[in-house]
């Protein structure tokens, strides 16, 4: 009898650990170098950000920016030795893939940013967007890249956020049937009865 309440409730701890990721993790847990919106140049470390006030006044994106329009991204140079040496921007249409075809829609020039800080701002019609991180001092082969997914709908986030909970209430189900079905249960509810 011990076994299956055992046996119960670490399949409900399961449930709750896949159904509510957040409950499992701490907020916050992912470390710098694990964080989707920063960088490497060099030896450096950048960080991106995307803004669009008129939608969300303190909402930020990375790669996923929900709706089109204008746009201010914002490239946080976290190191130091980087604040001083001439840093750029350069948005292009398209994955970067084929830069013949490529359409430059935003290019900042490099120069140095004592406060750390490169800004510009754009206007984000729907579609693929490459933006692309230049220091002149660095490898230009280790150019950092940021591809952004403007009013696009992600179908690899859709299916884990719908599979989840899908997979999470089938297993609940399936625990209580074999929970309503078993010996234990039967004998248990018939105790109480008499």
């Amino acid at each position: 009898m011990i076994r299956q309440v055992t046996r119960a409730g670490s399949i409900v701890l399961i449930l709750v650990a896949a159904l509510y990721p957040g409950v499992a993790a701490a907020h916050g847990g992912v470390s710098i170098e694990d964080d989707p919106c920063m960088r490497r140049v060099g030896e450096s470390l950048v960080h991106f950000s995307a803004y669009q006030p008129q939608y969300e006044l303190k909402d930020q994106y990375c790669t996923d920016i929900p709706k089109e329009g204008d746009t201010f991204l914002v490239i946080d140079l976290v190191d130091p030795a980087l604040r001083s040496e001439p840093v750029g921007m350069r948005v292009v249409k398209g994955n970067g893939s084929n830069e013949a075809e490529s359409q430059i829609v935003a290019d900042v020039r490099p120069s140095s940013h004592p406060d750390g800080v490169l800004r510009g701002e754009v206007r984000l019609d729907e579609g693929l967007y490459t933006v692309t991180i230049a220091a002149e001092k660095q490898n230009l082969m280790r150019r950092p890249q940021y591809l952004l997914r403007v009013h696009m709908i992600d179908y690899q986030k859709l299916v884990r956020t719908v599979a989840a909970p899908l997979i999470g209430v089938l297993l609940l189900a399936l625990v209580l049937y074999k929970l309503v079905r078993s010996k234990w249960l039967r004998s248990w509810w018939a105790a109480l009865r008499s």
